[in-house]
């Protein structure tokens, strides 16, 4: 009801219950141990994704040199496409995953490494078939 003409409005004292929104905004579902060691143990994941990526950037890059051809930009891009899709893809799971529980940041970043090794042997495939050394 609203205060009439002379009346003070109705004050609510504190009381100890937080209502939802404020108790949603200071509960992070993980504690920050847990999330250092999962971002850590899946970081390496990722890293080993990034590392063979590079690896086939060298490789290829060598193997074109010897057989005194060129790869074109297509085939850089590809290839640098591999080394940054990890990266990218650690970082939306950390990201999407910062505030939830250890059960729901380990399914992100399992999928993050399933969309990872999946997208590198699509890369791979393009890279074979559409990439003439020139």
């Amino acid at each position: 009801m609203s205060a009439g003409a002379g009346e003070e409005p109705v004050r609510r004292e504190p009381t100890g219950v937080d209502d939802a929104s404020t108790t949603r905004s200071r509960v992070s579902g993980t504690p920050l141990w847990l999330a250092v060691t999962l971002a850590v143990l899946f970081g390496l994941f990722y890293a080993y994704d990034v590392w063979e990526a590079l690896g086939n950037l060298i490789g290829m890059s060598t193997l074109a040199a010897h057989l005194e051809a060129g790869i074109n930009g297509f085939g850089w891009f590809l290839l640098v496409l591999a080394i940054v899709l990890p990266l990218a893809l650690f970082a939306a799971a950390f990201a999407f995953g910062r505030r939830r529980g250890p059960i729901v940041q380990i399914a992100f970043y399992a999928v993050g490494l399933g969309v990872s090794a999946a997208l590198s042997m699509d890369i791979i495939a393009a890279f074979t078939r559409w990439v003439p050394l020139a």
